[in-house]
């Protein structure tokens, strides 16, 4: 499977920064893909800067990334804002 569009492979994760419109609309995404990662328990690695939402999918068991990682990445995407 490829690399989903949008995220980049970089130190063995798949990292994409999203930049939202406001704060409550990054805590907002953040919240998203926290429940999305608690129904798959698969959790990323998530770092929030005002309005930009910086997002790390690996498998820290697998040493790196996974079909699973792109998966997430991937469905990811619907937590973004339309």
């Amino acid at each position: 499977m490829s690399t989903p569009e949008g995220w980049r492979e970089e130190d063995g994760a798949l990292v994409r920064e999203y930049e939202l419109e406001s704060f409550p609309a990054a805590i907002a995404f953040v919240s998203c893909v926290a429940e999305l990662a608690e129904r798959e328990n698969h959790h990323p690695d998530i770092d929030i800067r005002y309005r930009r939402v910086l997002v790390r999918w690996t498998t820290h068991s697998a040493g790196g990334i996974t079909e699973r990682d792109r998966d997430m990445a991937a469905r990811t995407s619907a937590c973004e804002p339309t």
